[in-house]
C-alpha cells in the first residue's frame, strides 16, 4: 500500500513561505500530564506532538526549541517520559511531550498501556494539528520507525519529520543519512512529508520548526 502524506488539518497539502519571520516564543507553561486522552485539556488550541524512539533526543530538542532549559526533563537514562505532558506556549497553542517508543527494558504490560495512550492520543486528539516524528540523523533507517510512519500514514495523521543530532555528524554524511531515510519512505508513500534537520546543540532549525508551527498557527486561525 502507498501513502499520501496529510498535511496541516488533514484536508490539504500545505506549503509555507520562509520568507516569514520566526515566532518569538514569550512564555511556555506546563500545563498537564495526562494517562489517557480523555484526561487532555479541554481547550481548542492547535496542539502540535513530539515523539519518537527512545533516546532520539526529544525532550533536548523542546527545550531546545521553546529556549527553556529544563521545560521538557533530560535524562540519561531514555524512556523516562511515560505520560502525554501539556505545555502551552504564548497563550495560543499547545506543545504535546509523547512517551518514546521502541525501548527494549519496558515490561510487556508496560509497553503495552503505553502503546494504547499514544495511539489514543494521535487517533483521537481533535486538536492535533501536526505531529513531530523525531528520527536520529546518526544511524541508518530503522525498522520500527517506518512501521510507525506507515501506522501514520494508515490514520491519515499528519505530520512532518525531524532529524535529530545532526552536529554529531559531518554535513554531508548527515544529508546521506537523511536521504537514504527518505528512499526508503518513498517506497511506500506517493509524496513525502516535510522534514527538517536539527541539533539541540546548535539550535540548528529552530528557526525553521517554529517558522512552520506559527504559519499552520496562522492557517489553522483563518480557516
Amino acid at each position: 500500500m502507498r501513502y499520501l502524506p496529510i498535511f496541516l488539518t488533514g484536508r490539504s497539502v500545505f506549503w509555507w513561505p520562509f520568507y516569514l519571520l520566526y515566532m518569538n516564543i514569550k512564555s511556555a507553561e506546563f500545563v498537564i500530564s495526562s494517562s489517557r486522552v480523555e484526561q487532555c485539556p479541554s481547550s481548542s488550541l492547535p496542539e502540535y506532538a513530539f515523539i519518537g524512539r527512545s533516546n532520539v533526543g526529544k525532550s533536548s530538542l523542546i527545550n531546545m526549541l521553546t529556549g527553556r532549559k529544563n521545560l521538557a526533563m533530560t535524562s540519561s537514562t531514555p524512556g523516562k517520559t511515560m505520560l502525554i505532558n501539556h505545555f502551552c506556549i504564548n497563550g495560543q497553542w499547545h506543545l504535546v511531550d509523547l512517551p518514546g517508543y521502541g525501548y527494549a527494558k519496558r515490561s510487556k504490560k508496560d509497553t503495552a498501556l503505553l502503546q494504547q495512550m499514544i495511539e489514543g492520543y494521535i487517533t483521537r486528539r481533535e486538536s492535533l494539528v501536526c505531529l513531530f516524528l523525531l528520527i536520529d540523523s546518526r544511524i541508518p533507517p530503522q525498522k520500527i520507525d517506518l512501521e510507525f510512519t506507515r501506522f501514520l500514514g494508515e490514520n491519515s495523521i499528519p505530520f512532518a519529520i525531524v532529524f535529530t543530532k545532526a552536529d554529531k555528524l559531518s554535513i554531508n554524511k548527515v544529508r546521506g543519512n537523511v536521504q537514504t531515510f527518505l528512499r526508503e519512505l518513498a517506497k511506500e508513500w506517493e509524496e513525502l512529508p516535510p522534514h527538517f534537520i536539527t541539533s539541540s546543540q546548535s539550535g540548528t532549525g529552530r528557526e525553521e520548526l517554529l517558522e512552520y508551527i506559527d504559519t499552520i498557527n496562522k492557517e489553522v486561525k483563518e480557516g
